[in-house]
């Protein structure tokens, strides 16, 4: 867990008073974490109640890490037995993330805070905006699914957004180091789950809603309104919101920030392309802005989906201050983010790529875009997540389906799940043609897929992206798609 180097204290008192509570013990603390494991000696330490464990059955761990005390719910305070100072609350969770603001001081509010949210775009967006960011110069932070960047330093992550203690203790590091700007994702979970809560956003971005997380929202309806959340004055000054999206039309409608439009093609957004001419390797674009203004380059992205993705981190930049004409001058250095429609280039006669899509929508958009630029066969391997939305495994398989010329079915991390039952999940209904495969192992479908590449087709590798693990009954197991393709390639020359 990544923590300040500034020290920071409370005690039982000064925590009771910002709850509206009596406390009747008196102890100071360092440091608040949720998870045992992130302890260490001064901390309070949160017992939330989980799916599978309530967090204080590991009180043991906690008292040998260096708790003074805990803070959970009556269930909790059963599990932890007297053997710390407890502090009871009706719903520890839903308060976590104020707690977390409230000690460190409220960081969000002392530098420019960016939150993205949406089904797909997320990383992209946050990666092209830091991007620009520093070839202006700007020191800036990054939160996402691909890691924590604080300036120079880079740190691994579990989640797309983290938990709350550690996204505080983020915020504050951010703020020691003097830091203007950051960017963040922001998730559904995070933002159902109070992860945010606390956390005060300049600005607040909407790319997209499409079908994913059904297992944990239920219907898309309970999704969408997670996200809008996001677009309330509890969290956002200012909303970017693109419009070509329904869900995002109806949000920019109903939202109670005020907002702004992004549009790839209706021209009475904010901000819109004036000219989008597609070139061999990118894209040549005029991009219009607030107040008329003008950015004109070339970019070097793949898929225009990535356009969408593009000119909402544009707009966000010229929001931050950033010279227009530094970004149009600077826009043929932007890259993709890992994992994001990423070449694996060993001097091989196709083109093959890695891409992040497991989404029914982000499927049908990547295979979209590569048709759109290939003049050979579409290859593309895909398989669906285990212990995840199974409604959209169906929806998947026919988008790999329709997309490609030659569809290959396979795991993508079962978890606990049997490979051989998702996959006839993605395939059914499906009318398989001669040439598309169903192989479980998903070595061998890489394997498989690249001798059937000829010279001047497309290879995609749908679903992992930037995941360096796979992760099946339970265990998680060293496998990256951008490593094993380049040594199926290597293998095959």
């Amino acid at each position: 867990m990544i923590r300040p180097v500034q020290e920071y204290k409370a005690t039982c008192k000064e925590l009771s008073n910002y709850l509206g509570l009596d406390c009747k013990i008196d102890f100071e603390f360092t440091g608040v974490v949720s998870n045992s494991k992130d302890l260490i000696s001064g901390d309070l330490f949160v017992a939330l109640p989980g799916i599978k464990n309530h967090g204080a059955s590991f009180i043991d761990s906690a008292i040998t890490a260096g708790a003074v005390a805990v803070l959970t719910d009556s269930e909790g305070s059963v599990l932890v037995g007297g053997k710390l100072p407890t502090i009871v609350v009706e719903n520890p969770r839903k308060i976590l993330g104020n707690i977390c603001a409230w000690f460190y001081d409220f960081p969000t509010t002392k530098f420019s805070l960016v939150g993205i949210t949406g089904t797909n775009g997320k990383t992209t967006t946050t990666s092209l905006l830091n991007q620009i960011w520093h070839l202006a110069n700007k020191d800036s932070a990054l939160i996402g699914t691909t890691g924590i960047a604080i300036g120079g330093d880079r740190f691994d992550t579990s989640f797309t957004t983290p938990e709350a203690p550690e996204i505080a203790a983020i915020f504050a590091t951010i703020c020691e180091r003097h830091i203007p700007v950051a960017a963040m994702e922001v998730s559904s979970h995070a933002i159902e789950l109070g992860r945010i809560s606390g956390s005060r956003f300049k600005i607040a971005a909407f790319t997209n809603l499409t079908q994913d997380h059904l297992d944990f929202h239920g219907d898309m309806e309970s999704y969408f309104a997670a996200k809008s959340k996001l677009f309330t004055h509890e969290f956002a000054e200012l909303g970017f919101i693109n419009i070509d999206d329904e869900y995002g039309t109806r949000l920019f409608d109903t939202t109670e920030i005020p907002v702004v439009a992004i549009s790839k093609s209706n021209r009475k957004a904010q901000w819109h392309y004036d000219k989008i001419e597609s070139l061999t390797n990118g894209y040549d674009v005029a991009i219009r802005g607030t107040g008329g203004i003008l950015i004109e380059g070339r970019v070097g992205l793949i898929g225009e989906h990535n356009l969408d993705n593009l000119l909402m981190a544009v707009a966000i930049a010229f929001e931050n201050e950033i010279d227009p004409l530094l970004i149009g001058s600077k826009l043929h250095l932007l890259t993709g983010a890992a994992g994001r429609l990423e070449k694996v280039d060993l001097g091989q006669d196709f083109l093959a790529l890695v891409d992040y899509a497991h989404t029914p929508d982000a499927v049908e958009r990547v295979l979209a875009s590569l048709r759109s630029q290939s003049t050979g066969k579409i290859i593309a391997v895909l398989g669906c997540g285990g212990d995840r939305d199974k409604s959209k495994r169906p929806l998947m398989g026919a988008q790999l389906l329709a997309g490609s010329d030659v569809a290959i079915f396979t795991s993508d991390n079962p978890r606990s799940e049997n490979p051989d039952v998702i996959l006839s999940e993605m395939t059914k209904g499906l009318d398989l043609r001669e040439g598309d495969v169903v192989i479980a192992d998903r070595l061998e479908a890489i394997a498989f897929a690249v001798t059937t590449a000829s010279p001047g087709d497309c290879l995609v590798l749908l679903g992992k992206g930037h995941e360096t693990g796979q992760e099946i009954s339970g265990v998680k197991y060293p496998f990256d798609d951008r490593i094993e393709l380049a040594r199926a390639i290597e293998e095959l020359s």
